[in-house]
């Protein structure tokens, strides 16, 4: 691969230094300044045809292209998409570290992107053709948003659509994106922001999110205790890529014992920053390689989504705790923590699944479980079940299938995919599901209603809404319970007390506690 287009990308994954240090000069691969010299070749080079300079692109920026196009033609996850194109082709390291943030990096800010080349293209963006668009918004996050310098990008993005998309396009990507490197970020900011009808237009085109995202998470900021003027935080904290966090399953991986096995393996994990049960990958290495998790003894789980399984395991209940139920269990990460919690206390765990192939990960996820832990791994309809099993249960996980816009870091695509009309939809199956739970758990027992998005019509207005037909139901302290779990000293800022939920309910945020937006109600049966 050629150092002097990719080699000084290659850090960006990486936290690198490379880039421009204060006085504007570029620096090389290992962070060196050049010589003012070296700096007028550089903008020499430019001038040149691209043509005459780079006719095929490298793996790692058509990986993340392949990554862009499969998620805009087949509604793919590039969570799922790139770690196993990476290994098909054997991209690893840097490269991978470089591919990864440019297939992640564009489409966090695709929104932000798509304005700015509005205006340097000299047609609607609706008119582009959708490949030739993808290979603009990866120079466009190349020029603005890495530290790639400008000759590099824009030669390598051209080369790049010459290889996929033809010489015509070439020659229009090469002209847009030189108009977009004639003004710096901090310039496009504030042209956009200027030209924006409002606040709320201006903070959604600057921070990449939908006008009615931002709108609804001002408003759940407010409603969850925490000031609406916070959202432009969040909104930044949604646009940077989140550090891999690990579980270390309780009674079947020691924390300590398995940063020794990682060590061995050359990866580093440091301790997590709430959990006690987290740990975090530092670097760009692969956890799939770490022995704990190919054995499943460990996985890949958000530090927020330890807390809440960690809160529900963890709640005051009266009578039996002998066996727990998880609702909707796929893909198996809150799951396999449960049934690691309940192999500690003698209970046992039921999970359910609505769809059979996900039904099969939390069978991969809970294949460590110590015999006799795992009654069933069951594939049926939640909502059903509270009226099959009634009062059966102890304790009731209902993490509920949500719009997700607590974890639009780690799912970039999923802002651009959501609507509001989602909402009605989801609304509808979340009440029926936490019905059925609370038919489901027995008098005394104990349900958690969880969603990884913060908006008040998935959080507490299902819950106001369930609990107003019925009178045998009270909610329980989830803030003391988050609160009880999460590591001794760590400081676990929940805001005021929510007045709508009797400032019992808890809500994390990416911008606070640097989790997903996770969303924790307890509830107990009474009669």
């Amino acid at each position: 691969m050629n150092d002097r287009t990719h080699g000084t990308n290659r850090g960006e994954g990486r936290g690198g230094d490379q880039g421009r240090d204060q006085g504007g000069d570029r620096r090389d691969s290992r962070g060196r300044q050049r010589g003012a010299a070296r700096s007028r070749g550089a903008q020499h080079r430019t001038s040149q045809a691209p043509s005459a300079r780079r006719r095929r692109t490298d793996p790692a920026r058509t990986a993340a292209y392949d990554v862009l196009r499969q998620v805009d033609g087949s509604d793919a996850y590039a969570n799922l998409v790139l770690p196993p194109l990476l290994r098909e082709r054997r991209i690893s390291g840097r490269d991978a570290a470089f591919a990864t943030e440019l297939a992640y990096g564009t489409l966090r800010l695709q929104g932000r992107y798509d304005a700015i080349l509005a205006r340097c293209v000299t047609r609607p963006l609706d008119q582009v053709e959708p490949e030739v668009l993808d290979v603009l918004r990866l120079g466009a996050h190349q020029v603005l948003g890495m530290r790639v310098p400008a000759h590099a990008a824009v030669s390598e993005t051209v080369a790049l659509a010459r290889d996929r998309v033809g010489a015509g396009p070439a020659q229009m990507v090469n002209a847009v994106l030189r108009a977009v490197g004639r003004t710096p970020l901090d310039g496009w900011l504030a042209r956009l922001t200027d030209e924006a009808p409002d606040a709320v237009s201006a903070l959604a085109v600057t921070g990449s999110h939908p006008v009615w995202i931002v709108r609804a998470l001002r408003e759940a900021l407010a409603g969850h205790g925490r000031g609406p003027d916070e959202v432009g935080d969040l909104l930044d904290a949604d646009n940077t890529a989140p550090r891999v966090t690990l579980v270390a399953r309780p009674g079947l991986a020691d924390p300590d014992v398995l940063r020794r096995e990682a060590s061995d393996a050359d990866v580093r994990l440091e301790p997590g920053r709430l959990a006690p049960t987290a740990l975090v990958l530092a670097g760009g290495s692969d956890p799939a390689g770490l022995p704990a998790v190919a054995d499943a003894r460990a996985g890949v789980q958000d530090e927020g989504s330890q807390l809440v399984t960690l809160a529900l395991a963890d709640a005051p209940l009266e009578g039996d705790d002998a066996r727990w139920l998880d609702l909707c269990a796929g893909p198996g990460g809150k799951a396999a923590l449960l049934a690691a919690l309940a192999a500690s206390r003698g209970a046992t765990l039921v999970a359910n699944e609505v769809q059979p192939h996900r039904a099969r990960l939390v069978e991969r996820a809970l294949r460590a479980v110590p015999p006799g832990v795992l009654e069933q791994v069951r594939t049926g309809d939640g909502r059903e079940l509270g009226a099959e099993e009634p009062g059966a249960y102890d304790r009731v996980l209902v993490d509920a299938p949500c719009t997700g816009l607590g974890a639009l870091r780690r799912r970039p695509e999923s802002r651009w995919r959501r609507t509001p009309s989602d909402l009605g939809e989801l609304t509808v199956l979340q009440r029926e599901l936490l019905a059925s739970a609370l038919e489901a758990v027995r008098v005394g027992g104990v349900v958690a209603y969880v969603t990884c998005s913060p908006h008040l019509a998935e959080t507490r207005l299902v819950v106001d809404d369930v609990l107003r037909r019925r009178d045998d139901v009270e909610r329980l302290d989830a803030r003391g319970a988050l609160r009880a779990v999460t590591v001794s000293g760590a400081d676990l800022d929940l805001g005021a007390p929510d007045g709508g939920a009797g400032g019992l309910d808890a809500q994390l945020w990416p911008h606070v506690h640097g989790t997903d937006a996770m969303h924790l109600t307890l509830l107990r049966r009474t009669r």
